[in-house]
Parts: C-alpha cells; structure tokens; sequence
C-alpha cells in the first residue's frame, strides 16, 4: 500500500483503488456504457437473433464496411467497425491473456484505424464509451501506442469529470511523455477530489508520474 491509514480515512483511500480498478478493468469497454451501436463486448459476440461467435461479428463488420463505402462519414458504422474489430482481436486471445497475441494485432490496427476516421468525422463530443475502447486498442499490451491512449483518456477523463479518471489520465500521459497533460491531469484530479483526500490523491499523481519514468527506464 503506499498510505499508511486507519478507520474510515484508508476506507476512502481504498476507495480510490477500486474505482481505478474498475476503470482499469475495463468495465467501460465491456458493457459499452453510453454507446448507440453495438453495445460493449458482450453484445459484439450475441447477435439478437440468436447466433454467436466470430461469424456473427464478421458479418457485420462487412455490413459496415459496406455503409462507409458509401458515406465515408457514417458515425454509426465507424464506431460499430472499432468495437467489432476490436471485439475480433480479443477473441483471438488465450483466457487470461494480459497481451495480444500477433494474429490480434490487425484487428488492433483496424480497429484504430476506424477509431481514428471517427473522430474525423464526429461533428460534436467524441463518445466516451467508444474512447474507452480505442484505450484498450492502444493500451500497452496492445497497440502500445502511449500518445494515443492519452488521447483516447483525455476524453474519457472529460466526459466523467471524476478524479479517479483524472489519476488514469495521469499514468497514460506520463507514459507518453507528455509532462504538462500529466501535471495538468493530476492538479484536476486534485481539484475534483474530496477535501480530505486531496493530499492522498496528489500523492497517488505523483507516484503514478515516477511509476511510468520508471516504467520508460526499464523499458
């Protein structure tokens, strides 16, 4: 643990660790929270008519490769294309897995290929829980692409507005090399979190920076 405490201040703390955790977890990405097309994970391997599997998920990828073909700025088809490509890459992955395997890493690409022709073609707020994936897609045991995963937690940390989003926004930015979005990120997440635990959150900001110098180092 890196706070020694007692009673209900380290139950707050704790507190902390379990948000991120979840975030971390990727419940965002899994159950497709504020999306409008195709829903989380879950939904990329149902088809509501009753069949499963990668067929499903392939077929409808080139249903949707067919819409934007023919309206290169469809929102709708470019979100379902990131969430379905992206689904494809983890199905392909061994249970338990914490990296992608090679066979993954073209649905990884595409998948942000997609993500990017979307913001491209978004005319108001990127979606969140689409950003949510797009992390994953470019999170270290993926993509491994640092600068475009902070971008992709910008988003997300602008949308909940939460300082435990903020610490997320921190770690990822750190480990793109961008020290003013990580100094920034961690004065918001101090700023947004409860009085009595401000000290702690700056603390957690500053060891998530020295984690990922850590991290750069080794690496």
């Amino acid at each position: 643990m890196l706070f020694d405490l007692r009673g209900k201040r380290r139950r707050l703390v704790q507190g902390i660790y379990l948000a991120l955790a979840i975030l971390m977890g990727g419940g965002l990405v899994l159950f497709g929270i504020g999306g409008d097309v195709s829903g989380g994970l879950f939904d990329a391997f149902s088809d509501r008519s009753g069949g499963s599997g990668n067929d499903v998920v392939e077929e409808r990828i080139d249903r949707n490769v067919k819409r934007v073909q023919a309206n290169p700025a469809n929102e709708a088809a470019l979100k379902a294309l990131v969430r379905d490509n992206y689904a494809l890459a983890v199905a392909r992955q061994d249970a338990n897995a914490t990296t992608f395997p090679a066979e993954s890493k073209e649905d990884l690409r595409r998948a942000a290929a997609y993500w990017q022709r979307y913001l491209e073609a978004e005319t108001g707020k990127p979606d969140a829980s689409l950003a949510s994936v797009a992390l994953r897609v470019y999170d270290l045991g993926a993509l491994g692409r640092p600068k475009e995963a902070a971008a992709s937690m910008q988003i997300i940390a602008a949308s909940s507005n939460d300082f435990q989003s903020y610490l997320q926004l921190v770690q990822y930015a750190a480990l793109a090399k961008d020290e003013r979005t990580a100094d920034l990120a961690a004065q918001k997440a101090v700023d947004l979190a409860p009085k009595n635990l401000k000290k702690d959150v700056k603390m957690q900001a500053n060891q998530l920076k020295k984690a990922a110098e850590q991290q750069q180092a080794a690496g």
